[in-house]
């Protein structure tokens, strides 16, 4: 089994986030989540409901709601 804390580079995400993303280098922030996710991964990922069709991607959702990324979009910030 692999052993994913052994890598320093995966910290748990922001608070209210499941799972650990990869950080950028050097500042520390996360990666941005890809545009062409689709919202049902989001939605299962993060046992949230987008009120969205589950075929849309991530990258249209956030521009229709104006937001810059998930965890603004998640956190309704």
């Amino acid at each position: 089994m692999l052993n994913l804390m052994a890598n320093t580079n995966r910290r748990p995400d922001a608070p209210g986030m499941a799972g650990y993303r990869p950080r950028n280098e050097g500042n520390g922030r996360l990666r941005q989540k890809r545009s062409d996710t689709l919202v049902k991964t989001i939605e299962d990922k993060y046992s949230v409901d987008l009120g969205v069709r589950s075929d849309m991607k991530l990258g249209t959702l956030l521009k229709q709601r104006g937001v810059k990324s998930l965890n603004d979009l998640i956190t309704g910030q």
